[in-house]
């Protein structure tokens, strides 16, 4: 079972940072790309709509499943110091609590990714809208 704190403190956290650095990564490239945008050249609005959204359901399925990743980890973590425990038989309390504040750590590095995932995904999704609704003023406009 030693391999299972491994697995947890590299695999787990591993993927979470991989995420995280995913995340941020599209959230850049997203922002950069709705500065530069001109929404004069889009003749329909699906056009447009496909164009600002994409990659955008990368940063929401991180901000969402992360917290879960990390509760897996800690679930882990704790079967872990469970395990430990019931094999030792009896361990002192400074090993017990050592093990469920390493099982906790995988939550809050969770956590920590997913917080800035889902404030990236609402702040571009609101900026989305504000262009959709220019698109769509603009639109009026030469209509009339």
């Amino acid at each position: 079972m030693d391999w299972l704190k491994y697995a947890i403190d590299y695999g787990i956290i591993g993927i979470l940072l991989v995420m995280s650095f995913v995340a941020i990564s599209v959230g850049i490239e997203r922002y950069l790309l709705l500065s530069k945008v001109k929404i004069a050249d889009y003749s329909d609005r699906k056009s447009l709509e496909l164009e600002l959204t994409n990659r955008m359901h990368l940063i929401a399925t991180i901000g969402s499943s992360a917290p879960y990743i990390g509760l897996l980890g800690t679930v882990l973590g704790i079967m872990l110091t469970f395990y430990s425990m019931g094999k030792a038989g009896f361990m002192d309390t400074n090993k017990i609590m050592v093990g469920l504040a390493l099982a906790l750590k995988v939550t809050a590095v969770g956590l920590m990714v997913a917080i800035p995932a889902v404030i990236i995904y609402n702040l571009l999704l609101r900026k989305i809208k504000v262009l959709v609704m220019q698109w769509e003023i603009n639109d009026g406009r030469q209509r009339i």
